[in-house]
């Protein structure tokens, strides 16, 4: 192989997201010893699928973090976005209920709840979320 084809290769689409996070932390524990990915790097390379579209991954990894770290608002939150995202809508909105009952003024949370009872045809139910939300965004009715 000469120095011309070898500059001249081109990737394929890149590392896909889940192998360049894994890939980061290769030999944090020495070359040969088996590496556990920690909840912070589950919690990154959740991040990392999810920016990639790839939302069925994220949520696979982000139900561990949400287990293992059930306080964190932005893990459960993300969760439900992938949970949104990939059309588990029943699920996405047992998240955003419980990020709602916690933290009740979680403006984001009232959106997507409400976005995702639309999504289901429950328009009526959404509606009080809907406005909750823009309350807490500061829209006031009549403002268009």
């Amino acid at each position: 192989m000469t120095t011309e084809s070898f500059n001249d290769y081109t990737a394929h689409d890149g590392v896909a997201p889940d192998r360049w996070a894994s890939a980061l932390h290769l030999f944090d524990n020495g070359a040969g010893v088996p590496h556990e990915e920690t909840v912070l790097e589950r919690w990154e390379r959740a991040q990392l699928l999810f920016g990639a579209k790839d939302y069925i991954g994220a949520a696979r990894l982000l139900t561990d973090v949400v287990e293992e770290a059930p306080e964190q608002t932005g893990p459960r939150l993300l969760l439900a976005r992938a949970y949104y995202h990939s059309a588990q809508l029943s699920r996405a909105e047992e998240q955003l209920r419980r990020i709602i009952d916690r933290d009740p003024v979680e403006h984001y949370a009232h959106l997507m709840l409400g976005r995702t009872l639309e999504r289901q045809g429950r328009r009526d139910e959404a509606a009080p979320w809907l406005r909750m939300a823009a309350a807490f965004a500061g829209e006031l009715p009549g403002e268009d």
